[in-house]
């Protein structure tokens, strides 16, 4: 597992130079270090090519947009996030809760 020297949790964005997702890439870093500033000991950006644009925590795939058919949900990436790194934290409005049924 890979993680930072502080021993907190990495994460990893590869994102493609061809498609120019550099801006992209940056907003999701900027997102998740202000969501998890405590939490997270780094985020990497890593350049590729291909349309590639994968997330990875530790080296565990998160999302790929291919793989996934789009971009990642912002919230949805959060929860996933949260969920391994620190599944008892709440992620306030950006939460999503299952709707009531009537």
């Amino acid at each position: 597992m890979e993680q930072t020297q502080s021993g907190r949790p990495r994460v990893e964005i590869e994102y493609c130079t061809q498609c120019r997702w550099l801006l992209r890439a940056g907003w999701v870093a900027q997102e998740l270090l202000t969501t998890f500033a405590e939490e997270l000991g780094e985020v990497a950006l890593k350049p590729g090519q291909g349309g590639v644009f994968l997330v990875r925590l530790n080296g565990e795939l998160l999302c790929d947009r291919k793989a996934d058919g789009g971009f990642p949900d912002l919230a949805q990436l959060k929860q996933r996030l949260r969920d391994r790194i620190a599944p008892d934290r709440d992620l306030g409005h950006s939460e999503r809760r299952p709707s009531a049924e009537n």
